[in-house]
């Protein structure tokens, strides 16, 4: 009788010990899986009192995954999650560091919580301005030196950096005072949607990942209209881009943010077969030969008129898209305080940037369409 009561104890333990392991295997339920469609560095996913948030590019070739945790009210992490920042979410003050993060805050109408920005100036939202004349948003210097003793007065709920990178001391030293931070990659996709899905990022942060999905299912599906209607041209006008810096021309790589643009604008862009997501640095020999009789010039530099190009250089004279007056810039359309509104808003809006490029690459597709970014220049 003994033996037999032990070989049933010894089975209880065992079936319980089995249980246990197979509990501890089980993946953490899900409640839905993650939704990031086009972005190729974020990861959210969404559990019952908590998400995960993934980072895994937040700079070319990062090595290192990043996770956090962003946790609800009365939720409870993981014991396997805690070793991981967790943030509490909804957050109600913030700090970011780029001008592309503020038309999130402002689309999610959740500005009145920025607290703080490096470079003040740039901000060209009209509605952040006004915060920042009432005093409520506080200057933190440079991006890659923030100042730590304002940072710390502040003490917001997280701070939003990103990084070009895996050498960002500020950063370090911000984490190690205890303040929370997160890297943003937004800056870092190819794709003109993936860019703008970052605004997901935005909502899970202030549990208004609805509203959040809703702004970017929009902006997809008027970014997709256009490029279908864009499409439907059997002409493609040649085109290049940029200006020559410190002795050399830069201009965007075939894999780029603004290659992908001129693409499903039905533009032919001249240097659409090279290799890359950077920018290409060729001597003006090189661009002349190539692009003299070219129809369309984007984007060059920061002129802001054909006079200002000719002086600075009389060779942009040469190149057919000059004499012809068919250049085009985003440089006139700055905030109140000098910010180039193309490079706060564009990232976050490539439906209005497609229909700009459509209007001068196809202007018949789009007859009532007034340009939102670019300007002919004059």
């Amino acid at each position: 009788m003994k033996l037999v009561l032990k070989t049933l104890q010894f089975l209880a333990v065992l079936l319980l010990f089995t249980q246990c392991k197979e509990q501890s295997q089980r993946a953490i339920p899900t409640l839905s899986r993650n939704e990031i469609k086009y972005a190729k560095g974020l990861s959210i996913e969404k559990h019952n009192g908590f998400s995960i948030v993934k980072i895994s590019n937040p700079w070319p070739n990062a090595k290192k995954i990043y996770v956090y945790v962003l946790k609800e009210k009365n939720g409870i992490v993981p014991d396997s999650l805690q070793h991981f920042t967790t943030i509490s979410v909804p957050i109600r003050t913030i700090v970011v560091t780029s001008t592309t993060h503020i038309p999130s805050l402002e689309m999610l109408g959740v500005e009145q919580s920025l607290v703080g920005f490096p470079h003040l100036n740039y901000i060209s939202s009209a509605k952040v301005k006004q915060q920042i004349a009432a005093g409520k948003i506080k200057e933190l210097g440079n991006n890659h030196d923030l100042n730590t003793e304002v940072l710390l007065a502040l003490a917001p709920d997280l701070i939003i950096g990103y990084g070009i990178d895996n050498n960002n001391p500020t950063l370090d030293n911000i984490q190690k005072s205890g303040l929370k931070v997160m890297l943003n990659g937004d800056w870092n996709e190819e794709t003109p949607l993936g860019k703008a899905e970052w605004i997901k990022f935005f909502g899970a942060l202030y549990g208004l990942e609805a509203k959040a999905n809703s702004i970017f299912n929009s902006i997809e599906t008027a970014y997709n209209q256009t490029m279908v209607l864009a499409k439907q041209t059997k002409v493609k006008p040649t085109v290049f881009a940029g200006a020559i810096f410190e002795g050399q021309w830069f201009m965007p790589k075939g894999n780029s943010w603004g290659c992908y643009f001129i693409n499903d604008a039905s533009g032919n862009y001249l240097w659409k077969d090279t290799q890359g997501s950077g920018s290409l640095s060729l001597p003006f020999e090189t661009v002349l030969q190539k692009a003299k009789f070219a129809d369309i010039w984007i984007g060059p530099g920061q002129f802001t008129s054909l006079k200002e190009m000719e002086e600075t250089n009389n060779h942009y004279t040469q190149f057919k898209a000059f004499q012809d007056k068919k250049v085009y810039s985003f440089s006139n359309k700055k905030g109140a305080t000098g910010g180039v509104l193309y490079y706060e808003l564009a990232p976050n809006r490539p439906d209005l940037v497609l229909k700009d490029l459509v209007k001068i690459f196809h202007p018949d597709l789009l007859p009532g369409y007034s340009l939102f970014f670019f300007e002919k220049l004059k």
